[in-house]
């Protein structure tokens, strides 16, 4: 199934490292080239219903479905984060962010949402788990980077198998990927809809 486009950037290094709060760095490969400019907003996408995403909740019609209005509002934030530089337990535009940190940054200002601190701790929030071929904007991807199959790295779905993240200071910081490359197929372990956790009235965060 074809996803719309997600704005990509200029992305001028050649190698990254898969990091995160709480795992060593990691090589891989050469990162995708951009598409389109960071000013594109992101339409609408259409609402995915599965077995396994059931919890997402009975959204009637009283009830404003906000979760994609929250993933393009997360993901244009994050794509102007781009060349953020990578910091190991950082969270904040000044400081720097790690891959849990850049995550739980972009949940908290957009959505309200606190988020666990590491990946070890995200990977098991109580949001519905989501199939490769189902993947929606503002999904969250979990990968393990370090060979033993434990979570180690995490990033934000953006739409046509690119994701962004903040990979590390070696490659760039923030950037965007693509899940077809064969280093993030291989080490790609599960998503979550963590925005099903979002209650139907959470505010946008403006800034």
């Amino acid at each position: 199934m074809l996803k719309r486009f997600a704005p990509l950037v200029p992305i001028a290094l050649t190698l990254t490292l898969a990091a995160c709060a709480s795992q060593p760095y990691q090589a891989q490969p050469e990162a995708i080239q951009p598409l389109v400019s960071k000013s594109t907003v992101f339409p609408p996408f259409e609402d995915v219903t599965t077995e396994k995403e059931a919890a997402i909740g009975d959204f009637t019609d009283e009830k404003s479905y906000k979760l994609p209005q929250l993933a393009d509002s997360i993901l244009n934030h994050g794509l102007s984060l781009v060349g953020t530089r990578y910091r190991y337990g950082g969270g904040s535009v000044k400081s720097g962010f790690d891959c849990s940190g850049f995550i739980g940054y972009l949940f908290k200002e957009e959505a309200g949402m606190q988020l666990p601190r590491s990946t070890r701790e995200m990977i098991n929030i109580d949001a519905p788990l989501v199939a490769r071929d189902e993947l929606e904007p503002g999904d969250l991807l979990f990968f393990s980077t370090n060979g033993r199959g434990r979570v180690s790295h995490a990033g934000i779905y953006l739409g046509d198998d690119q994701f962004i993240h903040s990979s590390s200071s070696r490659s760039g910081g923030v950037r965007v990927d693509s899940l077809q490359d064969r280093y993030w197929k291989r080490t790609f372990i599960e998503a979550k809809r963590a925005l099903a956790m979002a209650t139907v009235d959470t505010p946008t965060q403006h800034r």
